[in-house]
């Protein structure tokens, strides 16, 4: 059974950083797709930042050139940089993992940027 970890958030002022990691437990898999999704209050979960088994990243125009989203492949796990953080930044962060076609949430996590 596949379970996905996510740790590192909590509360930073406006400007500040916040580095966030999401690991995967289990074995035997290759994980494809690596992406992070973010929920604010009152909203829907949205898609900001993907990275591919290769590599290759994608990032929303909101958090372009401020986050950084990168992959340890060996130890399973993805990491999102975030810098320059803004007020609006504030959500419940999940990563998600595509492995072997399925797809798996992690259980969420808090980040709050005070202004």
């Amino acid at each position: 059974q596949v379970q996905l970890v996510e740790s590192g958030g909590g509360l930073v002022q406006a400007g500040g950083s916040l580095r966030l990691s999401c690991a995967a437990s289990g074995s035997g898999f290759g994980i494809d797709i690596m992406a992070w999704f973010r929920q604010a209050p009152g909203k829907q979960r949205d898609l900001f930042a993907i990275i591919t088994s290769g590599g290759s990243t994608v990032y929303a125009d909101s958090v372009k050139g401020r986050f950084t989203i990168a992959r340890a492949n060996a130890k399973n796990t993805m990491y999102l940089q975030m810098n320059s953080m803004k007020p609006e930044d504030t959500a419940v962060y999940y990563c998600n993992f595509k492995i072997l076609g399925k797809t798996y949430w992690g259980q969420g996590t808090q980040v709050t940027v005070s202004s």
